[in-house]
Formats: structure tokens, C-alpha cells, sequence
């Protein structure tokens, strides 16, 4: 019998760029995604609740997710203060009907919002039903040297969170065990970013499946798992040559997820069989 795996595929309004948040809900509906993250930077759409919500509508494609304006280019989106770029992101996800905010842990120069950090997502969490998801990172890398740019920690399993966004970019950027670090987030993992790798100091947020990193095993552990958190694709697409070879992109990273969510699915024993 096939089971219909309870996990959402998403697409990051990120893996369109340099293109726009507009056209991230385009090609999420001309593909069939089940929905989409929102990535809020610097393009003004992803900062206007209303206008993403026109989008949502005319596209008729959910806001799955928002992803709090947590990176160095974003430093000045949403105010300055990292707590009300976190409170606008909640506000924002409740008003857009999203179920999660991703952020990620400090940079290290953040000193009073590190030291609060834990404590303070904990707080945030009670105050809403919207899941605050804290992303894994990685260190930074600068031919041998390695600098500790995240605080408490980029392995943010040191720490305890409610829920968790595992990104499989990187895990192959730290050069860690992507599967261990599931293992390790266990019942809290709330949400996960698909992409690849290849252990670059780069994080190079590759179509999966075209990387090292077990893609296709995570996949079908979380089908088996029943996982009800959100799949969301988040690829680099900024060396596309074209629309058309961006799309291309985009399709093929949606029909490797969905194959290996249902792969687990199909090959499972229904309950009181065995395997040939």
C-alpha cells in the first residue's frame, strides 16, 4: 500500500535569487510545490506582510514558513534589534498563517542577544503556537584556519532548543555528520532545508543529489518517521545561465525529494508482513 508522506515540500523564496520573491511564488506554483518560505532580506516584497499575501493568494500557493532576516547583508531589515527582527518574523508568520520561523544562532560580536539567546527563544515559543526552529550552522574558513563565527554555538544540538531546522548545506560546510546531528535533534526537529554539499568552506546550497551528503537517507528517514515539519528546497541557482535552466533546477530538487519521501513509503511492509 502507499502511504502519502505527511511532510510538505516547500520552496525558499532564496534559491530564485538574484530573481525576486514574486517570482519564487511563480515557479512554486507552475511546479506544484506545496507551498513556500519566505525569506525576509532585502527585497522589499519579503518585508511586506500585505504584498506577501497577495502573492499567496493570486498564486494560490501557502506561506509555509518565514525565515527571519538573521544574515550579515540583512543586518539593518526589520530594525536593528535581533529580538524585534524575531518578533516581526512571528508576527509575520501568524498573520501569514505560517507554522515556523527559522532563525539562526548569533554571530559572536551579538554579545547581550548570545548571551539571552536560548533562554529568550524559549520565551518567544510560549507566547505563540508559530515554531521557533534555530538552524544549524557552521564554522568559518579561511584556508587553515577556522573562525567560531556563531554563538553559544554553530552545532545549536549543544544547546536546548525546542525545535530545530537541520540545513544539509551545512552540515557539509562543518563537515559534520548530518544523520548523527538528526539523531541528536530527535523528536525536535521541526523542519529541514534540503540542499547538498561537498565540504567546501563554502556553503555551497547544491541541487540534492549532487553533493555527498544523504540526501535521498534523511528523506526517507523522515517518511518513515512520519515527520510533519516542513521540506523546504534551499539551492543556490545565482550560476543558472537562464529562467529556464533556474526552473530546471528547482523541478529536479522537487522531483528527487518526492521520489525519496514515497520511496520510503512504497518499500515499507504493511503491519503484519514481512519483507520477502
Amino acid at each position: 500500500m502507499v502511504r502519502i508522506p505527511d511532510a510538505k515540500v516547500a520552496l525558499s523564496t532564496a534559491s530564485v535569487y538574484p530573481e525576486s520573491t514574486a517570482t519564487a511564488f511563480e515557479i512554486a506554483a507552475r511546479l506544484g510545490y506545496d507551498g513556500v518560505e519566505v525569506m525576509v532580506w532585502t527585497d522589499p516584497v519579503s518585508q511586506d506582510i500585505e504584498a506577501l499575501r497577495r502573492l499567496s493568494d493570486y498564486h494560490q500557493v501557502p506561506i509555509l514558513a518565514v525565515h527571519a532576516p538573521c544574515l550579515l547583508i540583512t543586518q539593518r531589515v526589520w530594525s536593528t534589534d535581533p529580538w524585534v527582527k524575531l518578533q516581526r518574523a512571528r508576527a509575520a508568520a501568524e498573520k501569514l498563517g505560517a507554522s515556523t520561523v527559522v532563525v539562526h544562532p548569533p554571530f559572536r560580536w551579538q554579545r547581550n542577544y548570545a548571551k539571552d539567546f536560548v533562554t529568550g527563544i524559549w520565551r518567544m515559543a510560549d507566547e505563540t503556537d508559530v515554531r521557533f526552529a534555530v538552524e544549524n550552522m557552521y564554522p568559518w574558513r579561511y584556508r587553515d584556519r577556522e573562525m567560531l563565527a556563531y554563538a553559544p554555538d554553530w552545532d545549536v544540538t549543544n544547546d536546548d532548543y525546542r525545535h530545530f531546522t537541520v540545513d544539509l548545506s551545512h552540515t557539509a560546510t562543518a563537515r559534520t555528520d548530518s544523520l548523527a546531528m538528526v539523531d541528536r535533534m530527535g523528536d525536535r526537529l521541526a523542519h529541514v532545508h534540503l540542499a547538498d554539499g561537498k565540504g567546501s568552506a563554502k556553503d555551497e546550497h547544491l541541487v540534492p543529489g549532487r553533493g555527498d551528503q544523504p540526501c535521498a537517507e534523511l528523506l526517507e528517514r523522515l517518511a518513515r518517521t512520519s515527520f510533519d515539519g516542513h521540506v523546504v528546497i534551499e539551492v543556490n541557482t545565482r550560476r543558472a545561465m537562464s529562467s529556464a535552466e533556474r526552473e530546471a533546477d528547482l523541478a529536479e530538487a522537487l522531483a528527487f525529494t518526492r521520489l525519496h519521501l514515497a520511496s520510503a513509503a512504497t518499500t515499507d511492509p504493511a503491519p503484519g508482513t514481512s519483507r520477502p
